[in-house]
């Protein structure tokens, strides 16, 4: 009996050594993960036939007519004169000065801060507030 259980232990033993395998070993598709960079073409009009998605970028391509074109610029240069002389009654030819300033529904709040000056616009209309710092 003592030899039957030598020879099984010794089989148990000796059998995990005989036996062996071999790597597994994982090749990715995908030429952003290491693929193959020639699967590229293949994933991408994949993922183009599935997405339902249709992209909204924004732009409106309609130009409108000269007159229209004219008319938008001539309110543009309107606009920006009419801020500048604003600006330049309200703070003079000098820097900003530190201060709460109100223009219609526009609260404008000029204050030191330690990255700069700071400039706080808060519209009372709509509640949107902007926060800008100017370094120093």
């Amino acid at each position: 009996m003592k030899e039957l259980k030598y020879i099984i232990v010794t089989l148990l033993i000796s059998v995990p050594c005989l036996l062996y395998s071999q790597n597994i070993v994982y090749k990715p598709i995908n030429p952003f993960f290491g693929g193959e960079t020639f699967n590229y073409q293949q994933l991408l009009a994949s993922a183009n036939a599935q997405n339902d998605f249709e992209e909204d970028n924004g732009f409106d391509f309609d130009q409108g007519s000269d007159l229209e074109n004219f008319t938008d610029s001539l309110n543009r240069q309107l606009l920006s004169s009419l801020s500048q002389d604003l600006f330049q009654q309200e703070f003079g030819d000098t820097s900003l000065t530190e201060g709460t300033y109100v223009f219609g529904s526009l609260v404008v709040e000029i204050s030191p801060s330690t990255d700069g000056l700071s400039v706080n616009i808060l519209d009372t209309s709509t509640g949107e507030q902007t926060n800008i710092i100017i370094p120093n």
